[in-house]
């Protein structure tokens, strides 16, 4: 199990930060509309469509990297102060009921989806330049694959809580400002 996990973190570590780097240049073509816009007074006709798709494909594709690390939100005023077992139960369960049914019909409608637009080569229809778009609905579906591989990693973690009464640690690759500058004022104070 502990095998499985860890492939499952690291491919979704993989994809998560490859596609963490869609912000360079979706920043890059903002920036290029902003100034061909406001100092030639010549707007692009795909800046905007292209934003959305990168965006878009950012969000989809990190799900499984946040998931990895821990990174969704979750109402936790309550179960923070659990034993761990008891989160791994809790947790089993939800994943059980709730998560593996959504991705799975996330995968099975992405896919028809994906495969309708495809068909007709579809492009943007909010797009005077015509942006095909086609290709960005495959990311639904490859998206909701992630998320598969890792929900079943997640549940490993939790059979193994639930052994253990302890859960396994997560890699931790990203640390919050707020943590940082938490550890640098404690520091300081020693100092």
């Amino acid at each position: 199990m502990q095998s499985y996990i860890r492939f499952a973190d690291r491919l979704s570590a993989w994809f998560g930060k490859t596609f963490g780097w869609l912000i360079i240049l979706m920043t890059a073509g903002m920036s290029f509309e902003v100034f061909a816009r406001y100092f030639f007074n010549a707007p692009t006709p795909w800046a905007l469509d292209l934003s959305f798709i990168m965006y878009g494909t950012l969000f989809m594709m990190g799900g499984a990297y946040t998931l990895s690390r821990g990174g969704h939100v979750r109402g936790d005023f309550i179960y923070r102060t659990w034993a761990p077992r008891r989160q791994a139960m809790v947790d089993l369960a939800l994943y059980v009921l709730f998560f593996f049914p959504g991705i799975l019909a996330l995968i099975f409608s992405g896919w028809k989806y994906a495969s309708r637009s495809w068909s007709y080569a579809e492009v943007s229809i909010n797009s005077p330049a015509g942006i095909p778009i086609y290709q960005f609905k495959t990311v639904i579906v490859a998206a909701g694959i992630l998320l598969l591989i890792q929900g079943v990693a997640q549940v490993f973690r939790c059979i193994l809580c639930i052994r253990d009464n302890r859960w396994l640690e997560v890699e931790q690759d990203v640390e919050e400002t707020e943590q940082v500058l938490l550890k640098q004022a404690a520091q300081s104070q020693q100092s």
